[in-house]
């Protein structure tokens, strides 16, 4: 029975890389110099940190980094921005969380979303990733057009396509 996998997953080597070329073009740029701009991944808690002296260069870090991702052909929704918060003095970060796999609200809806279309599928949430099963691949084309068109706020990628 033709089955695929939706799954939220981003690529963490070109994540890291984005955030490596983004900590480098900031520790040259003439308007960082002698100032906490920084910027840092922790890889296994999927999360990266920017600090600096204001909120206003905060921006401007977020703003490297976002260059850096589109670069690296990373989507931006796999980004969720913290609240800014003070540090020690004058300075202040911002934590970003980069998202993985599928909440349940959002598995829930995809689930309800798939079984109002009529289409003759169906979709099982597996832990953060969704199967669907039909018994035809037109079914299965069908259920991801459908998904890529009501579901834009995420970014999923289809994966494990099987006849």
């Amino acid at each position: 029975m033709p089955s695929f996998d939706t799954k939220c997953e981003p690529n963490m080597v070109k994540v890291r890389n984005a955030v490596d070329n983004a900590a480098k073009e900031i520790g040259t740029r003439f308007d960082f110099k002698g100032t906490a701009a920084a910027i840092e991944l922790k890889e296994k808690e999927k999360e990266i940190t920017i600090t600096g002296d204001a909120d206003f260069q905060l921006q401007q870090v977020m703003d490297v980094l976002l260059g850096k991702l589109a670069k690296q052909e990373v989507d931006v929704k796999f980004l969720d921005a913290g609240d800014v918060q003070k540090i020690g003095g004058d300075k202040v970060k911002q934590v970003v969380k980069v998202r993985s796999g599928i909440e349940t609200e959002d598995a829930k809806k995809i689930q309800k979303l798939i079984k109002e279309s009529k289409l003759k599928v169906q979709a099982a949430i597996r832990g953060d990733s969704i199967r669907v099963t039909g018994a035809k691949r037109d079914d299965l084309q069908a259920a991801m057009a459908l998904i890529r068109k009501d579901i834009a706020d995420l970014p999923l990628s289809f994966d494990n396509f099987r006849d």
